[in-house]
Order: structure tokens, then sequence, then C-alpha cells
């Protein structure tokens, strides 16, 4: 048997025959997108709608939850669904025993949740949310049963239906949500309303598996599996905390009020993470690990999606800080108006952490994934006290303390372990300096805009359209590194050299 460890990353596009399927990357990369902006303009909607009808006291204690359910969901399957996607043979052989381990395990650790609900929610600063905690919870255990069919679609590149069952999980959730919500039923018609999506959505997982959910524990793969899962479970802990230690440090020292704040505006920051990066996560690391026999084209394509990535974000995410007051009372109200100090340093925290995902997908390619590891448990370090001392200042100093902790640690870490790999810190640079510079002076227009006494709606759109020009003329400068993008996407994803 070959053991998993031993399973080289090329490998993981296979469909799941084993076979490689090398054409399906860029049309699994363009549902992707489609999913992706669908779902975001969809929960937008949807997340104006809930938080002018609930405001900050219930949706802190709804966020108070869900910081729970993320934190169950991180270790909920002790990591051994990826390995469906790696698994150099028919990945039938392993999937009941994946199935068991995750639904086993997710079970136990929904259990102990519903256990520690009061002692969680009394620490964020918010007992009443005992009961909306322990609703979202119960998530965790459909994550279990779901995860081996998500796996599976996600190695056969099927994200044509994944797009289908995540409309049908956003839509289902909030409709149940708004009804509650129109009924009086506060933070609870959001946690009801996210569990009612989830058990749609975990339903049409089932039914569209590629294989049939089977349980079952074969032995001889049940170590390998677990060697494979637990340390990418137990790395995913230390992703989690630097991923949420600023909202757990939140509602733990300024309420859940704040907190309910603090994520409203961590939300509208993670828009251009999530409409530009996620999309690109979907098949990137399939792409480039099909390079690796070619290591100078890898650094190549990394560098021009690099390039391209920051050309189109950076406007984005500077649009975004310069107007994030304007937009917060626009669409969310008046009531919201302090979330706004905290969206401005959070917008730029997220175009470096656009940049991070992409590095980290190539770092794990490359075989670094020891310097990956090194690189998250320095950031948390620093964090800890950088979050506590920053939110002596309220909700801004967190999001300040944030980004001082990227900048001057985080991005230099990531670009000296990039070093080591072959890619030169100021070739990646020089990619950046163009769209940096150009973000700058739309910085300095939306300043100006504001200043010329305009109607605030009039002063948004010329600030938009500004961004949107800033893009386009970007990418025209950078039209080589889009070429290359191209040719990669007309060879359906670069074919395996061993095809």
């Amino acid at each position: 048997m070959k053991r998993l460890g031993q399973a080289s990353v090329q490998e993981a596009g296979q469909p799941p025959g084993g076979r490689q399927n090398t054409s399906g990357a860029t049309s699994a990369l363009a549902w992707s997108v489609l999913n992706t902006t669908v779902a975001r303009f969809g929960t937008l909607g949807i997340g104006i709608v809930l938080a002018r009808l609930l405001g900050p006291e219930s949706y802190g204690s709804f966020a108070v939850a869900m910081v729970a359910l993320l934190a169950v969901l991180t270790i909920n399957e002790l990591g051994v669904s990826l390995a469906i996607v790696r698994w150099p043979e028919d990945p039938a052989r392993i999937a009941p025993t994946v199935t068991t381990i995750s639904i086993l395990s997710s079970a136990v650790l929904c259990v102990a949740g519903l256990a520690v609900a009061p002692w969680f929610a009394d620490r964020m600063g918010d007992p009443g949310a005992t009961d909306v905690v322990r609703v979202m919870v119960c998530c965790v255990l459909v994550s279990g049963v779901v995860a081996t069919p998500a796996a599976l679609m996600q190695r056969a590149f099927d994200q044509k239906t994944k797009m289908f069952i995540d409309q049908v999980n956003v839509w289902v959730g909030a409709i149940v949500s708004i009804c509650l919500v129109l009924i009086g039923m506060g933070a609870m018609s959001l946690a009801l309303g996210r569990l009612a999506g989830t058990l749609a959505g975990g339903l049409l997982f089932v039914l569209k598996s590629p294989l049939p959910l089977r349980l079952g524990l074969d032995r001889r793969v049940l170590m390998p599996l677990l060697r494979f899962g637990l340390p990418l479970a137990g790395t995913s802990i230390i992703v989690f905390c630097v991923g949420y230690l600023d909202q757990l440090v939140t509602g733990s020292m300024l309420g859940s009020v704040m907190l309910g704040m603090y994520v409203l505006a961590f939300n509208l920051s993670s828009w251009p993470v999530t409409m530009f990066s996620q999309p690109l996560r979907s098949v990137a690391p399939v792409v480039l690990a099909r390079l690796q026999h070619d290591p100078e084209k890898m650094r190549s394509t990394v560098m021009a999606l690099i390039g391209v990535l920051a050309c189109v974000a950076f406007p984005a995410i500077t649009f975004l800080a310069a107007e994030s007051e304007t937009i917060v009372r626009i669409v969310y109200g008046d009531v919201w108006a302090g979330a706004s100090a905290a969206l401005f340093w959070l917008a730029m925290v997220a175009g470096l952490r656009i940049l991070f995902e992409l590095i980290y997908d190539y770092l794990v390619v490359a075989g670094m994934t020891g310097s990956i590891m090194s690189i998250q448990v320095c950031w948390l370090i620093a964090l800890m006290p950088a979050l506590f001392l920053g939110a002596t200042a309220g909700i801004a100093g967190v999001a300040m303390a944030q980004f001082v902790v990227v900048a001057a640690l985080v991005l230099p870490l990531y670009l000296w372990r990039l070093r080591a790999v072959g890619v030169q810190p100021l070739r990646l640079l020089r990619q950046l300096l163009l769209p940096a510079c150009a973000s700058a002076l739309l910085f300095a227009a939306s300043a100006l805009f504001n200043r010329m006494e305009l109607a605030v709606p009039f002063a948004l759109l010329l600030s938009a359209t500004a961004a949107a020009s800033v893009t386009v003329g970007l990418l025209w400068f950078k039209r080589g590194d889009v070429a290359i993008l191209k040719k990669l996407g007309r060879s359906g994803g670069l074919a395996d050299h061993q095809q």
C-alpha cells in the first residue's frame, strides 16, 4: 500500500477513478468564481437586511455563536477529509473510513460544544447567547457527515454541483432567518437559519456525492489517515487562532455589542479576499503542482498570478478603506457607524491576506510545510500581546494591531521563506510596486472627492469609478502577466508532464 504521506501534491486533481483530470482546472475556476460572486452578492443583500433589522446587540450575540462554531469546525473531522483529495489510488477504498472518523469526531466535539456553551458565552461577554451557541454548534454534526462528499467533489473539480449546493445553503438559511427575525426571535433567528441552510446543503451533498455515503473502518488505512490528518488539524487550530483571535479578544474585553461592530467590519473587509483569492485557491495548488517538473515556469506562473491578483484586489481594497465610513453609513445605517473605525485597518489587512494565501499555497506545493507552521506560530505569538494592547483603544485599536503585526512581521517572514525556494523577494515586490503606487494615488483621489462638498452618493460613485479605471489601467500595464494566465487556461490547467 502506498502511504498517504508519500502521495505527491501533483496527484491532487485526480477524479474518483484515479485518472488525471487535467482539463477541468479552468472550468472549475470559472464555476468557483461564479459561485463566489453569486454567493457574496446574495449574502451582502441578506446581511444588510438582517443587520438593519437586528441591530448591533443581537448581531453581536450571533457573532459570539459564530466564533464558537468556527472554532469547532477547525478540527471537527481531524483533517482526514483532505486525504480524499490527495489519495493516489481510487478514493473508494478510504472513503468509508474517512466518513466514520469524520462523523465520530464531529459528534464528540458537538457534545463538548453543547456542554461548554454557557462558559464560552460568559467569557465572550454575553451569557444570554448560550442557547444561540448551542444551536450553531449542532451544524458540526452535518459538517462531519458531508466531509467525504465535499472532498470527492473537490477532487473531481465538480465546482458546478458545489455551486448549486452552496446557493441552496445560503438562500434556505437566509429565508428562514429573515422570517424568524420578522416574528421577533432576534439572534436565535440567525442561528436557526444557519442550521436550516446547513441541513439542506448537507442533504444535497449526500445525494450528489460521487460515491455512495458508507461507514466503515479499514484498519490498514486508519493509521495512515490519522498520521496525515492530525498534523493538519493541529495546524488548523493555529490558523484559526491567527484568523479569529481578534474576535475572541474583542468579545472578551469589549463585549458582544462591540464584537458585532467588529465582525461587521471584518465581513466587509473580507469581500476582496472572498471574491479574488478563494476562487483562485480552489485550483491554483493543483495547477502549480503540475509544474513541479519545471521550477522556473512554476515561479513565473506564481509571479504572474500575484501581479494580476494585486492589480484587481489592491484598488478594491483601497476603495473600501478610503470610503469605509460612507459605505457603512449608507449600506447598514448610522447605528453601525462605529464599525468604520475598524474597517479602515481591516481592509488593508485584507490586501496582505490575499497575497499571503497565494504564497501559502506555493510553499505547500514546494514542500515547505514546516516553514508555514513556523510562520503561523510566530504570527500568533506576536498577535496575542498586540491585540490585548490594541483593545484598550477599542475596535479600531484591535484592527490596527492586526495590521502592524502583519506588515511588520508576517510579510518579511513570507518573503524570507520564498527566497529559500528560489523566489527572490525583490522580484515579488516589483510585481506589487505598480499596483501599490496606483492604489496610493487612488486613496488620495478619494480623499479629494470627499472634500469637494459633493453629494455623498456622487462622491462615492466617483471613487468607485476611479477604482475601476485604475484596475483596467493596471491590467493593461500587466498584460504580459495576463497573457501567461490566458495561456495557462487554454492549456487546460497545464497538463501533467507525465500524462
